[in-house]
């Protein structure tokens, strides 16, 4: 009979130990619920990330395309200088050859008409580098903000998780004002 209870006593304190060690569990789960929330912030704030760091390579390629575009108006402009200083060194000098002859009077007329139009295209020419060099620049000073956005996006999601590792709640607030940062330079990026 000793035996017996000793085992029920034995029992007992087994199912009072389990009881404790059940509403330990219980009372650390809600005392770390708020951990959820940082898992679903760190997912949204990767996602926000992941949009980011597309608009920033749109923009750069948007730098790289116009960038191009006005190197080339730039050589067509220089082009259009050489042929129109070419001209105007050949003109004087067919002008003092035989001006009776209708070939050098037609080539004189000719020259002249080039020379006229030169300066009306170079501005035209001139005019089309300027925008590509001015869609360049409003594309860099974007992707500049964006970049900037993506990267603390990074970071962000770097302190988020080491808040969930250490259980260090004012990280979670930290990552969340990191993000807050770069969601308004992304705002300021569209807007720019």
């Amino acid at each position: 009979m000793d035996n017996l209870q000793k085992e029920i006593n034995e029992l007992k304190e087994f199912i009072v130990d389990l009881k404790a060690d059940r509403a330990a569990t219980k009372q650390k789960e809600k005392s770390e619920a708020w951990t959820k929330y940082v898992s679903l912030t760190i997912v949204v704030i990767a996602v926000i990330g992941a949009v980011a760091a597309q608009w920033s390579a749109k923009f750069g390629s948007q730098v790289q395309i116009s960038q191009i575009k006005a190197s080339d108006q730039w050589a067509y402009y220089e082009a259009k200088t050489i042929k129109q200083h070419l001209d105007e060194v050949a003109l004087p000098q067919l002008m003092h050859s035989d001006a009776t002859d209708p070939r050098v009077a037609a080539e004189v007329k000719k020259l002249t008409q080039d020379l006229s139009r030169y300066e009306v295209e170079k501005t035209n020419i001139q005019t089309k580098a300027l925008g590509f060099e001015a869609t360049r620049d409003h594309a860099s000073l974007c992707g500049g903000k964006m970049s900037l956005a993506a990267s603390l996006l990074s970071v962000s999601i770097a302190v988020a998780s080491i808040c969930t590792v250490t259980k260090k709640k004012p990280l979670w607030f930290v990552a969340m004002l990191m993000a807050a940062l770069a969601a308004f330079k992304m705002v300021d990026a569209w807007l720019t």
